[in-house]
C-alpha cells in the first residue's frame, strides 16, 4: 500500500512516492488558488513558504482500520502544532498508532517506495498551496499583506508531510507545480521560497533536484529561517522518549511513550532530522546512558541502534541521516540566500536517559537530564552556522544573519528579520545565467 498524502519542534528540541504525473489533488489545490487572484497585482515578488516540522496541517482519514482493535475503526481527525481542535474521538496513542509507518521487507525496492500508512488511513495536506495550511506563521502572512501582497495568490504555502522525506511520496512533482503556477499567476515574476526549520531541507531538495534553467526562469531567491540542514542531535532521543506534536511536549506516561517512540521510529524524517556525522563528528553528545556509563555522539548512531536492538531504525538510519546534501559545491543551491539564525540560547542537543528502553517516560522538568550547548533554544549553533559554506557559491548571493537572544520560533514573526526579508524581497535577483 502507498501513501498518498498531499499533504517542530518543543521549546526545548525538534526539528516535522515520487510520481511521474502531478496527482488530482494537486491540480485541484492550483486550480482553487486562481480563484483568489486580484486583478490590482504589481509584480511584488510572490512567495513560497515551506513550513517548519508538522506546521502543516494533516488530515488524517480512518476507514475500518484493523492496525489496533481498541482505537476507533473509522473517523478523523487532525496531526498539526498547536492544533486548535484536536480529537475527542482517537486518543494520543491512537493517533501515533494511526500516523505510524510501516515498511515493506523487500530491499530489491528502493527505499523511497517501501513505506506505507496503516491499512485503512489516508493521509493528505489540508488545504494544499494555500496560508491557512500552515496557520503558525500569520504574522508573516499579514506582515506581507500590509505591505500589499495577497493570501493565495502571491502568498502561497509548499506543505508536506512532516513524517515523510522529499524522495518520497509526490512531493517533488507537487511543488514544482505549485512553484510554476504562482509564477505564471503573478505576470510571470520569478518566485521567493521562504523556509523554516525542517521547510528548508524540502526546498533544498527541490533545489537540488531542479535543472539551473528551471531555477534562472522561476526562483527569485530563498530565505531560510534557522534551516535544520545537518539535522540536530536531539532528535536521536526521540526514538526512546516520544514527542507529541501539539503541542511539543513529552509523552506524560508510557503507553503514550512507547507509542510515540515507535511512530516517530517508522518515519524517515525522523532520520533526516538527526544529527548528521559528517558535519557534526564527535562534537557533542546525544544520548547519554545512565545505566550502562555510555556516551553515544552523532558518529556513534549505528552503535547507538544496535545496542537499543533496533534493527529497522539502523536501516532508516543509514538511508536517511545526512539525506539532503548541502555542504559540497555539486550540492550548492545556485540562486541567491539570504538565511537568518538565532544565537546565545541554552539549546538541548541530547538527553540523559534511563537505559535504551524505548517508551520512557522522561521528566522534562529535570534540567539537569538535558545535554546543552549555544544554539536558538530548538537547533544548535552546529547545525544554524553549517551552510556558512555557501559562502563560496559563485556568482549567486550569500548571506546568513544572526538574530542574538532570538528563539526559533520566533524568526519568522520578528519585525526586523520581516524588514530584511521585504528588503531581500524588493532585490533584483543575480544575473548568473
Amino acid at each position: 500500500m502507498r501513501i498518498t498524502a498531499h499533504k517542530i519542534h518543543s521549546i526545548v528540541t525538534v526539528p516535522v512516492f515520487a510520481l511521474a504525473l502531478l496527482s488530482a489533488a494537486a491540480l485541484a489545490s492550483a486550480a482553487s488558488l486562481k480563484s483568489d487572484l486580484h486583478p490590482d497585482h504589481d509584480r511584488r515578488t510572490p512567495v513560497v513558504v515551506f513550513p517548519a516540522f508538522h506546521f502543516t496541517r494533516l488530515q488524517v482519514t480512518v476507514h475500518n482500520q484493523t492496525a489496533d482493535p481498541l482505537c476507533p475503526s473509522s473517523g478523523s481527525f487532525e496531526d498539526w502544532f498547536l492544533n486548535d481542535h484536536p480529537s475527542s474521538v482517537f486518543s494520543q496513542v491512537c493517533q501515533d498508532e494511526m500516523l505510524t509507518l510501516s515498511l515493506d521487507p523487500d530491499t530489491s525496492k528502493p527505499i523511497s517506495r517501501r513505506f506505507a500508512n496503516p491499512r485503512g488511513v489516508d493521509v493528505r495536506i489540508k488545504s494544499f498551496g494555500r496560508t491557512e495550511s500552515a496557520p503558525f506563521y500569520e504574522p508573516l502572512y499579514q506582515f506581507l499583506e500590509a505591505h500589499g501582497y495577497h493570501r493565495n495568490q502571491d502568498i502561497r504555502v509548499a506543505g508536506y508531510d512532516s513524517r515523510l522525506t522529499p524522495d518520497v511520496d509526490d512531493f517533488l512533482p507537487r511543488t514544482i507545480a505549485l512553484i510554476e503556477s504562482t509564477y505564471y499567476d503573478n505576470h510571470q515574476t520569478p518566485v521567493h521560497l521562504v523556509g523554516h526549520s525542517n521547510g528548508p531541507l524540502y526546498a533544498q531538495y527541490l533545489l537540488t533536484h531542479t535543472s539551473q534553467a528551471w531555477k534562472n526562469k522561476f526562483v527569485h531567491g530563498f530565505t531560510p529561517f534557522a534551516g535544520n540542514w545537518p539535522g540536530q542531535g536531539f532528535f536521536y532521543a526521540v526514538n526512546f522518549t516520544g514527542f507529541n506534536v501539539l503541542g511539543f511536549t513529552f509523552p506524560d506516561n508510557s503507553a503514550n511513550a512507547l507509542s510515540s517512540a515507535r511512530m516517530y521510529q517508522s518515519h524517515p524524517s525522523s532520520y533526516m532530522s538527526s544529527a548528521d556525522p559528517a558535519i557534526f563528528r564527535d562534537q557533542e553528545i546525544v544520548v547519554d546512558d545512565l545505566r550502562s556509563g555510555k556516551l553515544y555522539t552523532p558518529r556513534d548512531y549505528k552503535k547507538l541502534f544496535q545496542d537499543a536492538g533496533l534493527p529497522v531504525a539502523g536501516e532508516l538510519a543509514r538511508a536517511y541521516i545526512g539525506f539532503v546534501k548541502f555542504a559540497k559545491p555539486s550540492a550548492f543551491p545556485n540562486v541567491d540566500v539570504y538565511a537568518e539564525k538565532g544565537s546565545g540560547i541554552d539549546t538541548a542537543v541530547g538527553l540523559k536517559l534511563q537505559g535504551l528502553t524505548v517508551g520512557q517516560v522522561f521528566p522534562a522538568t529535570d534540567l539537569s537530564l538535558y545535554i546543552n550547548r549555544d544554539g536558538d533554544v530548538n537547533q544548535e549553533d552546529l547545525t544554524n552556522d553549517s551552510i556558512e559554506v555557501w559562502e563560496n557559491m559563485t556568482c549567486f548571493h550569500f548571506e546568513l544573519n544572526d538574530n542574538p537572544g532570538i528563539d526559533h520560533f520566533s524568526l519568522p514573526g520578528n519585525s526586523q528579520v520581516l524588514q530584511r526579508l521585504l528588503a531581500h524581497l524588493q532585490r533584483p535577483k543575480s544575473n548568473c545565467s
